[in-house]
């Protein structure tokens, strides 16, 4: 009975400064917030769990234990293909993808540095053809503003020399618009001048505006230009080149995942999209914005958000999906081959659910998990993905139908001191696609 008391003259006097500082203080949740993670995780608002089930979904992630490729040891500051000259006849098209980067504009420029998509002075270098993003450049850090500006500028600079860069928005950003603030540092805020001005900023100010123009939820992929530009649906049902070889020669791009029970995956990927700008529209044109939570209770979606908008924001939805990253290879090498045939795709790559050490290649580079935690929030490994297509003649031309080619994926992660092959996939195909 004694030490109950002791625990509780410790206890009592904790609770009351908190609460104290809370009281007086309306941004000490936010303080709390921005102080070296040790719970790195963000939790969905609406989950509820059982105190053990809630402990255990924060704990720091372990690696999962997985096959590795053999590891080349020369530097990969550039991508091996960037700058190669295509054999004759050969098309050839390099990706690059990046994860998580919330906050931290250094380490984005050592990470697209290092895999030859920025030059040194941070502009679009010309040595790849595509740059994705998958979302989560905001909360952890205070470089918001800057990380969207060179976003957009990057943007520019690649379609003025024929590239493209490609945005996915992350639970992150969709938390900041709803006004779920709960990973925003203090010291961020003060970047945007006040709480009214960053809120005016990421609704319709020029942030706002371009999360609604430049940004996607998902994306969707070609490696060949016979099945169109970037985000060309595929839908199983009608979709016209279905019998073709490269039919499904396409990479999905989101934040969270794509998960099996996920009810609105089709058409692939605008059905998603179409969802993911009616909530935006709606979140950002609110008459008036809520005050941030915390302090402020949490807001949620808008009263008019449809039952879809409630399901893309999901626990399931493509924003907060965790279970290709968390389930047993068995599990996940078992479903994966349904959600990659009915989204027209051979390989998904997503963010959100970070290991510190590598990028996660599951079941042959089918799943491909890029959130190394680059951000200083983490400390984790510097990393980026790299995609080279080739599609090679291995005959002499006779006739367009009967050409055969040689089809050629090589994906690699790429760190400041080694690149890693994760999957080296090799095909004969024959038709014309030119």
């Amino acid at each position: 009975m004694p030490r109950f008391f002791v625990l509780l003259s410790v206890l009592v006097p904790l609770f009351a400064v908190f609460w104290v500082c809370r009281t007086l203080f309306p941004t000490f949740d936010l303080l709390v917030a921005s102080l070296p993670l040790s719970w790195p995780l963000a939790v969905h608002p609406d989950a509820q769990h059982t105190h053990d089930e809630h402990a255990a979904a924060q704990q720091p992630l372990q690696a999962i234990h997985l096959h590795r490729p053999e590891e080349h040891t020369q530097p990969s500051h550039v991508p091996t293909s960037a700058g190669s000259v295509p054999a004759e006849g050969q098309f050839k098209r390099t990706i690059v993808a990046v994860g998580d980067l919330h906050g931290d504009m250094p380490n984005a420029q050592k990470v697209l540095h290092m895999a030859g998509v920025v030059d040194e002075q941070g502009n679009w270098s010309g040595n790849v053809d595509f740059f994705v993003q998958t979302g989560d450049i905001i909360d952890r850090g205070d470089d918001t503003i800057k990380l969207y500006t060179w976003m957009d500028r990057l943007r520019d600079q690649a379609r003025a020399v024929g590239g493209t860069v490609l945005t996915n928005l992350g639970n992150h950003e969709w938390m900041n618009a709803i006004g779920d603030w709960r990973y925003v540092p203090a010291t961020e805020i003060k970047t945007f001048g006040s709480v009214a001005a960053r809120q005016k900023m990421l609704s319709t100010g020029r942030i706002g505006r371009s999360w609604a123009v430049n940004y996607t939820t998902t994306s969707r992929l070609p490696l060949h230009p016979s099945l169109g530009p970037p985000n060309t649906d595929y839908d199983p049902a009608t979709d016209s080149v279905s019998t073709s070889p490269l039919s499904h020669a396409a990479i999905s791009f989101v934040h969270g995942g794509l998960a099996p029970t996920y009810p609105d995956l089709t058409p692939f990927p605008s059905r998603i999209n179409e969802i993911s700008a009616s909530l935006l529209h709606k979140l950002q044109h609110r008459a008036v914005q809520p005050p941030p939570h915390p302090p402020n209770p949490y807001p949620g979606l808008p009263h008019d958000a449809t039952h879809e908008e409630h399901r893309l924001y999901g626990s399931d939805g493509p924003l907060w999906y965790r279970s290709w990253a968390l389930d047993p290879e068995e599990k996940v090498c078992k479903e994966v081959d349904d959600v990659l045939s009915r989204t027209g795709t051979r390989r998904m790559v997503m963010g959100h659910t970070p290991d510190f050490q590598k990028i996660v290649s599951r079941c042959g580079g089918k799943i491909i998990i890029i959130d190394t935690g680059i951000s200083h929030a983490y400390g984790g490994a510097l990393s980026a993905l790299s995609v080279t297509y080739t599609l090679t003649p291995t005959s002499e031309f006779t006739h367009a139908e009967t050409q055969r080619w040689t089809e050629k994926e090589v994906v690699k992660a790429l760190y400041v001191d080694r690149e890693v092959l994760l999957a080296e996939d090799e095909r004969e195909v024959v038709g014309d696609f030119f």
